[in-house]
């Protein structure tokens, strides 16, 4: 077995896609619902990490997938518990995951955390504001995570899959007239990769399906410099105080 797995949301969409390929890679996967543990609840998620150690004494592994989408409207009509509700799953529920994984990749000196993030998380929402504050916050969960981790052989990565046909993509508005969507298989290539350590220098950025190949993303490494694939400030100029 290649090593132990966590994967939320994995009964349906890009999830179940992820914990297959994996299962297929030869890990043990511990796959995650609504059912399986409230990830927004630190009491649901503590019960759950304990019990997958408690099972297999490590987990090498996590993938935050579970999230949703807040209605397609502008910010100013949004309805606030929806609103709300899109960022409790989109950032609270990957905090909390990584709060009580982490420890124990730590102290085991090696894993690897990968955030289900996405293009919104790079650009304001003109509608479903929400969806994009929680993508651009879980960058920054994902950037902490590579802080903390990184001396210690713990990696993070955003990884955006691309927009691959599923229930949730289907029921936006935003996407009725779309005709290309992102390959599964293109989605599977660039995640394994990010799993077995070939892309271990992309840690703390950015990678996307559908744009990204892994043979792009090796050869692109050398050029690599800080704020690379991160969000953060654009300067005005070289006289720019806030560079």
């Amino acid at each position: 077995m290649t090593g132990v797995a966590v994967v939320t949301g994995a009964s349906r969409g890009i999830g179940r896609l992820l914990a297959e390929a994996l299962e297929g890679a030869g890990w043990g996967v511990e796959r995650g619902s609504s059912a399986v543990a409230d990830v927004t609840d630190a009491a649901s998620v503590r019960r759950w990490v304990d019990d997958v150690l408690a099972r297999h004494e490590r987990i090498d592994l996590l993938v935050n997938n579970a999230g949703v989408v807040d209605a397609e409207v502008p910010l100013e009509e949004s309805d606030p518990d929806d609103w709300w509700r899109s960022i409790e799953v989109n950032v609270r529920g990957p905090y909390l995951m990584t709060r009580a994984v982490l420890p124990i990749m730590l102290e085991q000196g090696s894993g690897r955390i990968v955030n289900l993030n996405s293009g919104s998380g790079t650009k304001p929402g003109e509608v479903a504001s929400a969806y994009n504050v929680g993508k651009s916050a879980l960058g920054r969960i994902t950037g902490s995570t590579h802080q903390s981790g990184r001396r210690h052989g713990v990696l993070a990565f955003d990884f955006a899959p691309g927009v691959v046909r599923t229930d949730m993509t289907r029921s936006m508005p935003r996407h009725d007239d779309r005709t290309e969507w992102t390959d599964p298989a293109e989605v599977v290539e660039l995640f394994l990769a990010l799993t077995d350590g070939r892309l271990d220098a992309w840690s703390g950025r950015m990678v996307r399906a559908g744009d990204d190949t892994v043979e792009a993303l090796l050869a692109a490494t050398p050029t690599l410099a800080p704020g690379h694939r991160t969000v953060g400030l654009v300067p005005y100029g070289e006289d720019d105080p806030l560079r």
